[in-house]
């Protein structure tokens, strides 16, 4: 059965090869091993290598077969072996096969059973769905995720793939053979690997980015590389930067602090010293209270917002919103106050985003920047401020204007 699963998962790759070169060339970089069955029933990978269980393999149908092996190779590419950080494992594992997924059957592979798929998580990566997890604890993944173990803290042992002294063809090569004596159907299936350590993770994710480069190459060259995959690989070539670090951007450019050279009296001597003259930034914060951003998400929020203004010298106005303004708001905070929940904050209702603007208009008041922390499904303004404004979105609704900035 092993030789027979062998063949076909070769036959499967050599397909790959030829119809969808990108896939096929980051399959091509992992040995494919025979598991045992105890540990493996029907796929894994440890982002070193394919794992799997030749029954498995054997009820698969060759178009499943397809799926399943560029499954594990993508998680791979996608780093999604050291991107978890803090997150609960299977709900971060349950993340990345609901990227994943959606991707391989857009680019015309047939799913195996027990694939999960949804279409409302479609053109979103795993930490944007790993919010909006919280009712499908119950699903399972079709494949196994042996990168790290549940508390994410393996000891930090040097590196194999560091410490070898070994190029990356040499190692390649010793693989190969180590995949050729996994596969004797004498000995039987592969033992369960240890999760990487931190250096591995760091060591893989290099290598990862600089195949999934080539591949995407060798894909171009053959014109055969999808629009989908296309993007995906300009997406994640390019550097990431999180929420917090954009918005910490965002306040730091609206701070007023410059340099005056102009010339001074005569009394004051001939000496032309700059002066620094500086503006207190004028921030509003806006709260979504309809029901969709939970409490600890809020207070989450405004811990970032209050590490930041105290070095911008931002004096920050927070206001709550559903589809009407909250009565008890607005609440002030100077640069020095400590910008925290306030104790009663009222919602629950429809989303609008109208109120706020109009509320703004009324005072006739244009602050520095207007950040607002929501879902983004609600009613906009058809007219759009001579402010900024700044959308930090949970999910994966879009914005009519100003600038959107994806909650991970």
């Amino acid at each position: 059965m092993i030789v027979d699963a062998e063949k076909k998962l070769s036959a499967a790759s050599s397909a790959l090869i030829i119809d969808k070169p990108f896939l096929g060339a980051l399959v091509l970089r992992m040995p494919v091993i025979a598991a045992d069955p105890a540990w493996c029933k029907t796929m894994a990978t440890d982002a070193k290598s394919i794992y799997y269980n030749p029954e498995y393999i054997q009820a698969l149908s060759f178009d499943e077969t397809l799926f399943a092996i560029a499954h594990e190779a993508l998680h791979c590419a996608l780093l999604h072996f050291a991107r978890r950080q803090h997150r609960i494992k299977h709900r971060w594992d349950l993340s990345c096969d609901l990227a994943i997924n959606p991707i391989l059957i857009k680019d015309g592979l047939k799913p195996p059973p027990g694939a999960i798929y949804l279409d409302v998580y479609d053109n979103m990566t795993a930490e944007e769905i790993y919010p909006m997890m919280d009712d499908m604890q119950d699903m399972e993944t079709h494949d196994d995720h042996l990168y790290d173990d549940e508390d994410n803290s393996p000891d930090d042992k040097p590196s194999d793939l560091s410490s070898s002294g070994k190029t990356q063809e040499q190692e390649s090569q010793g693989s190969q053979s180590n995949n050729e004596a996994e596969l004797d159907p004498n000995k039987g299936g592969a033992p369960q690997p240890k999760p990487l350590t931190n250096q591995e993770k760091q060591d893989l994710a290099v290598q990862w980015q600089q195949r999934m480069a080539g591949a995407a190459q060798q894909a171009l060259q053959a014109g055969k590389l999808s629009g989908e995959m296309a993007r995906l690989v300009d997406h994640l070539l390019q550097p990431q930067l999180p929420w917090r670090q954009i918005l910490a951007k965002y306040m730091s450019a609206s701070a007023r602090d410059d340099y005056n050279y102009t010339r001074p009296s005569k009394r004051e001597g001939d000496a032309i010293l700059p002066s620094l003259r500086s503006k207190q930034v004028d921030m509003l914060v806006v709260l979504d209270t309809s029901g969709s951003i939970s409490q600890s998400e809020m207070e989450s929020f405004l811990s970032e917002v209050d590490a930041i203004k105290g070095q911008v010298r931002a004096r920050v106005t927070l206001h709550a919103c559903d589809n009407k303004l909250d009565k008890l708001g607005p609440w002030e905070y100077e640069y020095w106050d400590e910008f925290k929940m306030p104790e009663s904050i009222s919602g629950g209702g429809g989303t609008s985003f109208e109120p706020i603007f109009e509320w703004l208009e009324r005072q006739g008041r244009q602050p520095d920047l207007l950040v607002y922390f929501t879902d983004a499904e609600g009613k906009f303004s058809q007219i759009e401020p001579n402010y900024p404004v700044i959308w930090l979105v949970k999910g994966k609704a879009k914005v009519p204007w100003g600038q959107r900035i994806q909650l991970n």
